[in-house]
């Protein structure tokens, strides 16, 4: 079941990035000839109006055909249609269009992050935590350790609300510990000489504790005997929105960083995976939980609408660069031109690709 709803959300992710483009495009008045959900062979085709709806047989994304996309359509075209063609259009209607299929992508990162955060899903508002830098779960208490200095004062699901009369955060918590040694020496088992003070919430009640950290030599650092849980913190939708999009700038970041390291380390190109690799890790993560799985499919959205939106046809971007230099130049730019500029970048995108499947194939292989 979690392999269905994997290869679903990520199909979804595909088609509603299709549908943006497909409304923008009717929304302007351009001639959508077909809009198709997966990939031919056709297995079910009708026509409404001007456009032709499809269905094919390949479940891997679907997409749309708007007339005149490709400038040596025009010459076969009617008055009437030439008119409607995309490439016939003005260079803002065409930017619309191609910016719609991204901006979908972009909008449903932002909305499954924000959702999340506000419905205070534990596991995905950890994660969106991590990337966006901004605290949107607080720590508490998940078990206490057998013959602990917390034993007996902590107990699980504490809520942890202050560390030495501070805002308490998971670093927060630990450095405050680490900062309690032992009167002597450092050694197994020793008690710090001062208690750590700790503000806790437990059955909706304040308390104040304090408790007497021991020396671990093992791990070189003073311990209270208890691990880290973690609950979800009301942000409000002002809040979850700013995570959200703080999440979603540290992503762009990542993935466009990523990108450039893929071209110089071969440590960070083994790490590209393809779309088989992709849905792999999905699965993983569907099958941990809702959060996760919702966390997923919102970076796989975003990356796909930074992916399209790098300039080299056929991508989004490509085309979008394509317009824009035919506006600062003030006539139409051969499609050759066009080819031998994107050129490059298909190259390089079909190295990281086949780089990917490559990875993929070895770690199936073991």
């Amino acid at each position: 079941m979690t392999w269905f709803l994997t290869i679903l959300g990520i199909v979804m992710l595909v088609v509603l990035h299709e549908l943006g483009h497909f409304a923008a495009a009717k929304a302007v008045g351009m001639h959508v000839e077909r809009f198709s959900l997966f990939f031919p062979p056709t297995l079910l085709k009708v026509k409404r109006g001007e456009t032709e709806y499809a269905i094919g047989a390949i479940p891997a994304g679907g997409y749309v055909k708007i007339a005149g996309m490709n400038p040596e359509e025009l010459g076969d075209m009617d008055p009437e249609a030439s008119r409607r063609a995309y490439y016939n259009q003005p260079t803002w209607k065409r930017v619309f269009v191609i910016l719609a299929g991204p901006a979908v992508n972009i909008l449903i990162a932002f909305v499954l992050f924000t959702a999340i955060l506000l419905v205070g899903n534990v596991n995905g508002a950890a994660v969106i935590s991590r990337v966006s830098g901004i605290e949107t779960t607080r720590p508490t208490v998940s078990s206490i350790k057998p013959a602990s200095p917390a034993q007996g004062v902590l107990k699980a699901g504490d809520r942890i609300v202050t560390v030495e009369g501070e805002h308490a955060s998971f670093e927060g918590v630990q450095e405050a510990i680490g900062r309690h040694g032992c009167a002597g020496a450092q050694v197994q088992g020793c008690r710090a000489a001062t208690p750590v003070h700790l503000t806790i919430e437990r059955g909706g009640q304040i308390r104040q504790i304090a408790v007497y950290p021991r020396y671990d030599a093992s791990e070189k650092h003073p311990r209270v005997g208890f691990v880290f849980g973690a609950a979800p913190k009301p942000v409000g939708v002002a809040g979850a929105s700013a995570a959200s999009l703080a999440a979603m700038g540290g992503i762009v970041a990542e993935t466009l960083s990523g990108l450039g390291r893929a071209f110089t380390s071969e440590k960070a190109r083994r790490q590209v995976h393809s779309l088989l690799g992709i849905t792999e890790v999905a699965h993983e993560d569907i099958a941990a939980g809702a959060g996760f799985g919702l966390v997923f499919l919102g970076f796989f959205s975003l990356a796909l609408a930074i992916l399209n939106l790098l300039p080299f046809l056929p991508l989004d971007g490509g085309h979008i660069a394509w317009s824009l230099a035919e506006k600062a130049r003030g006539k139409r730019i051969s499609l050759g031109a066009m080819y031998r500029y994107s050129s490059v970048g298909i190259i390089l995108l079909l190295f990281l690709v086949i780089n990917g499947f490559s990875n993929d194939i070895s770690h199936l292989g073991g």
